[in-house]
Order: C-alpha cells, then structure tokens, then sequence
C-alpha cells in the first residue's frame, strides 16, 4: 500500500489546505510525509495491483472490501553492504499505525488440525485447534466522491484459555508463553515472488485470510435483507447475486473447500446447490505462468491441517473427473492433465486447477498472457468451457502514480485539458494535438528536467555519487528475478563502459543507469546479480576515463514510496522480460504515465502499450512468444551467441576472469555457467537486438526535440492503462455490479437536500 497520508489528503481534496496549515505551524509538509513507513504487505506487481484496485474501486463507487492479513513484519527492509543484499525486518508498526482501527468486535475463529468425524447428520470437524482472527480497519477513500471503502486485514490473536484447557495445568507460565505459537500465524510475509514455497505456516496463512473472511462475508449476507430466513434456515439462493469474491490468484484457494464446507456442513445445503452457489461466487485471476510459482500443496500437509477440505477437494476433483470421463471416454491421459490432484512421488493438490473448477471465471491480466493461460497453461480446461476464460489487462491508479508522485506533470495536462482526466484517464489521448506545440513540448521537458535534479540530489545525499542531471536517466525497477533480465542490462552496462575505454575520444551519450529491487533472500542467483551489478557499479564509478559519461547506481531498498520519486525522473523505462514470462507488468505503465520512453520486448501488457502508442513510438527489440518457442524446438545454444559476438564475448570474460571482482577471481562462476549452460530466459539469444536497440536509444535521446514529442505520444496513449477502466471490466463482466461516478452527499449535508440530489430520492449507492 505504501504511504497513505497524502494518498488520503488528495482524494478527499485536501492537499492545498493541509499543506497551507501545517506551513502556517512552521512545519513543511514533505519533511511530515518523509516519517511516513510504508506499509509493505505484499512482495511485489500482485500486492501493489491489489492497492491500485482498492483506490479505482472507492472511486468508482463500488461497495467493495479488500482482505489480507495484518503482518507484524512486512517485505524485509533491503541494506546493500560490501554489494551484497542483507535483510533486515520490517518493523513497520513500532511507532503505531495511525490509519488502522481495531474492531475486536467483529473477531472470528479459525480452526486447524482435528479430525473428522461422519455420521447420519454428515460430517463434523472436531477436536481443533482455535485462533482467533481480530480485524484491523483501513479506510479506502474515493477521489473527490465522498466514499469511504474498507480493507479489513486480520491479525492472529491466541484464545484466552490456549494451552490451559487441556488439565494441563502443570506449567501455566510456559501455556502463556506458547500463545505466540498460535499469533506468529500473521507475524510475517513470505517474502517470495513468482515462486512456491510449501511450508505449514504459509498453509496456515493462507486458511486463515480465508476463513475468517468467508465468516465474515456469511455474517454481512445474514444481516443483511437478503440473508432472508425461513424461520429456521438462511436462504442462500441470492447469495451470488449479492456476493462476488475475486481470488488474486491461487494463495486464496482453500476459499473455494472453506465456502463448500461452510455450505454442506454447516448450513447443511445439498451438494449440488452449494457448489453451484460456490461456482457463481467464486472467480478466479491467474498472475503468472512461470511453473515454480504454482502452487501445489503436498496432500499430506493439508490433511494433517485441514482434514476436512482435504475430504471436499476429494469429493470435487471425483465429480470433476467423472464429468471429463464422461466427454472423453477412455482418454486417461486427459484425466491425469485435468486432475485437481498430481500423483507422481508426493501426491499434491494442484490449486490453479481448484480456482478454474471452483470459479464461474478465470482471467489474466494482459491480452498476450490470456492468451498463453487459454492455449497453453490451462488448454483442457479453456476447451472445456471456453466462455469461463477471459482477459482483464492490469492498470495503476493514476492519483497516486501521477497526480501524487508527479504534480509538475499533473498539472501541465490539466492547463490543457482540463482536471477531469484524473476519473477518466481515457482523456490523455486530447493531448495529441498538441504534440507539435513548440511551447507545449519546451514545458514537459522542463518537468521532466526538474523532476531529474530534484532525484539528482536525493541519490547524491543517499550515495555520495555525483550525478549529471542531463544525462539520460534509464532505470531498471522490479523484483530481481533471472525471467526479468537484469543480467541482460548489466552486459548492456559492461558494454558501455567497454566502448567508452576502447574510444575515449567518441561521442557518447551520457547515461545514469539506475536498478533497484529486491531479491527473495534464498534466492541464489538473485542475490549474485546484485552482487554483479555493484561489482560492476564500483569499477565503473570509479574509472576516470569514464568520468561522467556512465555512472551505474543499485538503488536500495526500492518499494512503493521510492518509486513515486524515481518514475517521475525517469527517461527510459528498462522491460526487457523474456517474451511470455512477464504476465502483465504494470511499472511499465507508471513510467509510461510519467513521461519515460520504454525498451522493452513483445511481453506482457508491452504489447498494448505498442498497440496503443504505435510500435514507432516504443523501442520494441528481441524475440516474439514465437521466436522463443521456435528456439526451444531447436535447443538453444548460449554458446553459439559468445562464439559470433565479440562484444558479448568481452563483457562475459571480464566477469569470469574476475575483472569486476579482483578479490575473488571466480566469485561469478555460477551466473557464467548458468547463462551457458541452463538459462531458461535466454539472455544471450537477445543481447545483440537489445545492445542494437539501446544505440537507437542514445540517437535519439541527442535530439531533445524528437525525444519529447515521442514522451507526449505515450502519456496520450497511457490512458489505458488507469486501473479504473480495469475495475470497469471486472465490475460488468465478472461480478455484475454497475459502477457510479456520482458523487454522494457528504455526511454533513442535510438529509432532504441530500435526498434532491440524487435520481428518485434514492440513494446513489447501496
């Protein structure tokens, strides 16, 4: 979510006053908003696309809740010491959190462990484990709309009796002391993207967001005039017409067991109705194709657990296959690939397949990754039931990612366009008439340049580097991981600093490469690529033939709160995923927003980026989703790259004579044998296209003019890509509830006046 104080001070119009009071106290508001922690509770694109969502859906009036869990620690703090990443905890809560409120209220059990117990009546769970769940509220406010959302994040609290029940009276101290067994349930996040790792505790995480949200959700439906009872039992025929719950990928799917359980063994619903009722609740948004970030849940954990949902995942997949068997008869291979369960050494609980039969529909998040999703990753089931898959491309908020991080900019649209596009970032496209307006282009490019000495300064107070503020500022930010190809910028890197020493004397075109991110700490090869650009950084900071032709920056600890101050001083916007790996993406659309041009492959939401822009107006290099699959076909060989490029050869030589590392000569042995010898992302096969493309880069960047009149394409092409359009499409094609952009009165207003202004005397919303 990162920082919340002016986030909440825009959208609810207040900036201007509150900025105006607290000066008139002596006080300047950006050194109050500089204390500020982020609030970190997510790893990286799937938590922040979560944030997005939450602020387009309280614009857009939508009654809607976000869920999760409080963690105690969030993403670990990032410390770069000796050029290796270190990690420190997150101790975001030790001076309290202002925004949050308790509501002890409204806490919840979650039951685990026990064991099952079947009779006449059906099955009971018994004998388990109690935690209780005690929610934490976050308001979400709309823009200028007068709504107030919730996100509800549930923190893990032990009963009062935990450890004393049980005559075990022995050793009251230490029952006390064990109750942190039970609360270290939300103690901290998992600090992995795109990869699965199966331990108990991440299992015991994901059950409890999950069913203390479902109770939650039962208990609102029941208070509410649709819960409507027949004198004994709660009619749930409504219930999807009421409810709609969007699983943000597969880390939610025990929601689908929970609900049936809920359904069956509580409300004691007849299966066929309570799966139905389940299936018309549920839908189901896959974040990545990658395989190692699947989720597959040992069978023998998650009976030991929850031996209850194991028995209702049994009982699903068994009425599954039946139902392929009977389309397909005979055609056991097909039962095998569309199984809920993987035989095969440990037998495992394959959740995406849970989330597509659990759910009435299943999307990605851009055109091109739907598309892998349909014909590839999930094909038996998209052939199944072809209207169940669809497309929702991701999308930022553009009151956080433009008019907060960037009001220079904010504001030279509005004198030309009017203020409106802030709700309907379809608006930006006017701007295309004035792409030829001489005092137009001189006036972005002067935000631009003030924005760049402002970030200057800060990465010159942080890192004690000097920076020239007219070089061209190419930045690479997200998750260090091998599919997103830091490595691949960093031979770009060695390269450059190569043809600087070969000709001193040569034009070149100054450049401050910046790439922050962090690594998941037992990811190894992750954490050797930091290594290797600091490594790299420090030679080349540090030669005086270079000077400040090239300066090459690690930035630390990059999170929400730093990338509102490095997107807005951004020129080229580094996205260089192998084709097919990165689903969506969406710190390509901040930098496109903010004025950067992109280098980036046909990957992910790239791909309408282009479409949207005109491919003329991105630097589009590298294989397409076909060149890679072709290059499978025929094995791909690193070698062969190494042999036919000399320049490739160089920079892959320095690393492994120790060039960059004179200490310890071999310390990049690994990165060198994994790029020869399993680089399943193919760095070398696009290091001639990129390098070639990077030169198209500096050509331009030397025609100021040419540069900016390509910025303004982009930002007229962005507007897209505002996460209002996409909770527009998830609102009419998933969950079947209408937006509305009226603004309902405030709370102060008078009830009768409040009445006059909305349609009928009804209620603007629900």
């Amino acid at each position: 979510m990162g920082r919340t104080l002016q986030n909440t001070m825009i959208n609810l119009g207040l900036q201007n006053a509150c900025d105006e009071a607290v000066y008139q106290l002596g006080l300047d508001i950006e050194e109050l908003e500089e204390i500020e922690e982020d609030a970190g509770l997510g790893n990286g694109g799937l938590g922040r696309l979560a944030a997005c969502f939450l602020d387009s859906m309280a614009t857009l009036g939508l009654a809607a809740y976000g869920y999760g869990i409080r963690y105690e620690y969030g993403i670990f703090n990032q410390k770069i010491r000796d050029g290796w990443q270190v990690e420190e905890a997150d101790d975001w809560l030790r001076h309290g959190n202002p925004w949050e409120k308790a509501r002890p209220e409204y806490m919840l059990p979650v039951h685990f462990y026990g064991r099952v117990e079947h009779s006449g009546t059906g099955a009971k769970w018994v004998d388990t484990q109690v935690v209780l769940a005690l929610p934490y509220d976050t308001p979400v406010p709309g823009y200028m709309n007068n709504t107030v959302n919730t996100m509800r994040l549930w923190s893990a609290r032990a009963p009062n009796d935990f450890n004393l029940r049980d005559f075990n009276v022995g050793d009251y101290i230490q029952a006390v002391l064990d109750r942190n067994l039970a609360e270290n349930i939300s103690r901290v996040l998992y600090p992995n993207d795109n990869f699965f790792e199966g331990k108990e505790l991440r299992l015991k995480q994901e059950y409890f967001v999950v069913a203390a949200t479902l109770q939650d959700i039962l208990r609102r439906f029941k208070a509410s005039k649709f819960g409507s009872t027949d004198s004994v039992r709660t009619v749930f025929d409504s219930f999807p017409d009421q409810v709609a719950i969007q699983l943000n990928d597969t880390h939610p799917a025990m929601a689908i067991p929970e609900l049936m359980r809920i359904f069956v063994d509580i409300e004691k619903l007849p299966w066929n109705k309570a799966w139905d009722i389940t299936r018309r609740t549920f839908a189901y948004t896959n974040h990545t194709v990658l395989p190692e970030a699947l989720e597959r849940w040992p069978v023998d954990l998650v009976e030991k657990l929850l031996p209850r949902h194991l028995q209702i995942i049994y009982e699903i997949n068994q009425r599954h296959l039946d139902h392929i068997a009977s389309l397909f008869p005979a055609d056991v291979d097909r039962l095998r690939r569309m199984s809920l369960i993987e035989e095969g050494g440990t037998k495992r609980i394959n959740m995406a397949h849970l989330c597509i039969v659990g759910s009435h529909a299943v999307n990605g998040v851009a055109k091109i990754h739907s598309e892998i999703v349909r014909t590839q990753v999930f094909k038996d089931f998209a052939e199944l039931e072809p209207e169940k898959f669809q497309n929702k491309t991701n999308g930022i908020t553009p009151r956080r990612w433009l008019l907060l991080c960037n009001p220079g900019l904010a504001e030279l649209i509005a004198e030309k366009i009017g203020e409106d596009y802030v709700r309907d970032l379809s608006q930006l496209a006017k701007l295309h008439d004035f792409v030829d307006d001489d005092l137009f282009i001189r006036e972005v490019a002067k935000v631009k340049q003030e924005n760049k000495v402002k970030f200057a300064l800060y990465l010159e107070k942080e890192y004690k580097v000097k920076i020239n503020p007219s070089s061209m500022f190419d930045v690479h930010v997200k998750r260090i991981h091998e599919y997103k190809r830091q490595l691949m910028n960093c031979l770009h890197i060695i390269t450059m600093y190569n043809r600087i020493k070969r000709d001193p004397t040569k034009l070149f075109v100054p450049r401050t490469v910046i790439i922050g991110g962090k690594a998941a700490p037992g990811y190894h090869m992750a954490k050797m690529i930091i290594k290797l650009i600091n490594a790299v950084a420090q030679v080349v900071n540090n030669d005086p033939a270079v000077g400040s032709k090239l300066k090459v920056i690690f930035l630390e600890n990059y999170r929400v709160s730093l990338a509102e101050k490095v997107i807005p001083a951004t020129d080229l916007s580094e996205q260089i995923s192998t084709a097919g790996t990165e689903a969506s993406g969406t710190g390509n659309m901040k930098f496109m927003l903010n004025g950067a041009l992109t280098i980036g492959t046909m990957d992910g939401a790239n791909v309408e980026m282009a479409e949207e822009a005109g491919e003329e107006n991105l630097f589009i290099f590298g294989m397409r989703v076909e060149d890679v699959a072709e290059l499978d076909r025929e094995g791909y060989d690193a070698q062969q790259y190494y042999d036919r490029l000399p320049e490739l050869k160089q920079a892959v030589d320095q690393i492994k004579s120790g060039f960059f590392s004179s200490n310890e000569p071999d310390l990049f042995k690994d990165v060198v044998n994994m790029l020869f010898h399993h680089d399943r992302f193919k760095v070398f096969a696009d290091y001639e296209a990129y390098v070639k493309c990077q030169e198209k880069v500096s050509e331009l960047y030397l025609n100021s003019k040419a540069w900016t009149k390509m910025v303004i394409r982009n930002i007229a092409a962005a507007g897209k890509f505002s996460s209002d359009r996409t909770i527009k499409e998830y609102a009419r094609d998933i969950w079947h509830v209408e937006p509305s952009d009226l603004k309902i009165p405030p709370p102060n207003e008078p009830r009768e006046v409040a009445e006059d202004r909305t349609p009928n005397g009804t209620e603007a919303r629900a």
